[in-house]
């Protein structure tokens, strides 16, 4: 599965990943961030999260554009206690659009002899 970040440069933008729980028993997940730009995701809400039995719960991921280039990294779910399968995400980020930071008008002579 691939989670796709798409935004105005410089924008930040957040994604939830829901994840449910079918099993009689709760599960808990640690979420990694893993690539090239992993280091430019975050989880605001820790990397953890406790899904209970039969329920569902969701996971933010945060991204700010920072670069023209395409964004990427992956996001690892493991499982503790329980055998649950690790589950994998693919970030990925395109700028769809760069708004100005400001517009400065300047006055200079074209030529001087």
């Amino acid at each position: 599965n691939t989670i796709e970040f798409t935004g105005a440069l410089h924008a930040t933008v957040i994604k939830q990943v829901r994840l449910k729980n079918p099993s009689k028993k709760p599960l808990i997940y640690e979420a990694i961030l893993r690539g090239r730009d992993a280091d430019d995701f975050s989880l605001p809400k820790g990397n953890t999260v406790t899904i209970t039995p039969k329920k569902q719960a969701s996971m933010n991921v945060e991204f700010t554009i920072r670069f023209l280039r395409p964004a990427e990294a992956v996001l690892l779910l493991t499982s503790h206690g329980i055998d649950a399968a690790t589950l994998t995400f693919s970030l990925k980020s395109e700028v769809k659009h760069i708004e100005p930071a400001g517009v400065t008008k300047c006055k200079s002579p074209c030529y001087e002899l």
